[in-house]
């Protein structure tokens, strides 16, 4: 199934409202002394990525950019926002209408291939966080916090709803 064009604002609503459940709970991880994303670094690879560089030994180490952390935050909604298209593409107008816990939460743990085998690799962290002292501790994070983002679909696409009517 293809995205409807009159779904695309909602998909793209509901891609803000995952990211910020999303933030939420990285926000409370950080109080709990957890750490956490540093968006400065996304926007440093996306940055580096637009001049041509795709993969870094470590970002961290790779010359800053102007603006990476604004480039970062930009970069983590419109991903977000494209995830939620992905959803409503895959379940249609109906889903929006009755969301489903289980496509929401299917969909947001399939997202952890993005940092997995994507971000980690080309910010010098290794396939699945290999090259990071904790690599299962770092694995299990991120499928926590993309679990959270598809339970963030679910709830974005229920409140647009109980707003909506």
């Amino acid at each position: 199934m293809a995205l409807q064009w009159q779904d695309l604002p909602i998909a793209l609503l509901i891609g803000v409202g995952a990211t910020a459940v999303m933030d939420t709970w990285l926000a409370l991880l950080q109080r709990l002394g957890v750490p956490t994303l540093n968006f400065a670094f996304i926007g440093r690879w996306v940055g580096h990525l637009l001049r041509g560089r795709f993969a870094h030994a470590a970002i961290a180490k790779a010359a800053p950019i102007r603006g990476e952390t604004a480039w970062g935050w930009l970069t983590h909604y419109a991903v977000g926002m494209g995830f939620a298209m992905v959803l409503v593409a895959i379940q249609g107008t109906d889903w929006v209408r009755s969301p489903t816990l289980l496509p929401a939460v299917a969909l947001g743990i399939g997202t952890v291939a993005a940092p997995l085998f994507v971000m980690q690799p080309a910010m010098g962290a290794g396939f699945a966080a290999s090259r990071t002292p904790t690599p299962l501790r770092n694995c299990l994070r991120s499928l926590a916090n993309h679990t959270v983002f598809g339970f963030g679909l679910y709830l974005s696409t229920l409140a647009i709803g109980l707003v909506s009517r």
